[in-house]
């Protein structure tokens, strides 16, 4: 399935390049820290449903990404997103994560970019929330390193619920240093490494971004947990500052998107 998927890639970047540099001012900055070969696992900050296009714009390798199978079932996505890489998850019966684990090391095992969303779902206030371990997992399973980035004014050209995105706005894609899994090998207990690098990860994206933390799952019901707790993301983990801010417009309802599926803790 896995290369099923984006039989058409090159042709759809071909053509969907010069559709977005025409559209918007795409910056992108960190290529440098791109693996030239091998695979390495992309992990971004998402806040737009555009995001799953301007990464691999600039990335110089294909770069494939697991997604709902429901997008098949929309006139609008079902060819666009797997062209350009995505694999198809029936989240349905089964173990819709073990499933997807399985797709994305095929993915990485192969050499290949693979990409997934630490928070799980798009945030819809604009605040980078935190990371599920599934990325962290994905790195130590198959030695691929992680590399964090920062996408900067994608929630402006299309915010949440607006039907058509903005034109001629500028996009930033900062791309930050590998993170390595075997740093973490020797710490105490699987489950803490895994948070502690995931955790970190969640550091270099804050600093790609500029954005605010909160610690809490932006797939948690508001109800659940009524104060949002904002800090500071250190590479030992997070440094709380006690302050709490009210629920941003459109927050609170519980959403699942297509990395979902990898991020079970």
């Amino acid at each position: 399935m896995a290369r099923e998927a984006g039989r058409l890639y090159h042709v759809a970047r071909a053509v969907m390049t010069p559709v977005f540099k025409f559209n918007w001012r795409v910056y992108v900055n960190g290529l440098e820290h791109v693996p030239t070969t091998g695979p390495a696992i992309f992990c971004p900050n998402h806040t737009s449903v555009l995001d799953s296009f301007f990464l691999p714009l600039v990335l110089p390798r294909r770069i494939t990404y697991v997604g709902k199978a429901e997008y098949m079932d929309d006139w609008k996505t079902k060819y666009v997103f797997p062209a350009i890489g995505m694999i198809p998850i029936d989240r349905s019966g089964g173990s819709a994560s073990e499933r997807a684990l399985e797709a994305a090391a095929r993915v990485l095992d192969a050499g290949e970019f693979f990409g997934i969303y630490p928070e799980g779902t798009r945030s819809r206030d604009g605040v980078l929330h935190k990371g599920h371990t599934g990325p962290a997992r994905l790195a130590f399973r198959t030695g691929a390193p992680i590399i964090p980035v920062g996408l900067v004014g994608t929630r402006e050209v299309q915010p949440p619920d607006a039907r058509v995105p903005k034109p001629f706005l500028p996009v930033w894609v900062n791309i930050g240093t590998p993170i390595d899994p075997a740093r973490y090998r020797d710490r105490d207990g699987e489950r803490l490494a895994l948070r502690q690098m995931i955790d970190e990860v969640m550091f270099e994206i804050r600093a790609l971004s500029g954005q605010d933390y909160v610690d809490e799952y932006a797939t948690k019901k508001d109800e659940t947990m009524p104060v949002r707790t904002t800090g500071v993301i250190t590479s030992q983990g997070l440094s709380t500052n006690g302050a709490a801010n009210g629920d941003a417009p459109g927050a609170g309802a519980e959403r699942r998107s297509s990395a979902s599926v990898l991020n079970p803790g």
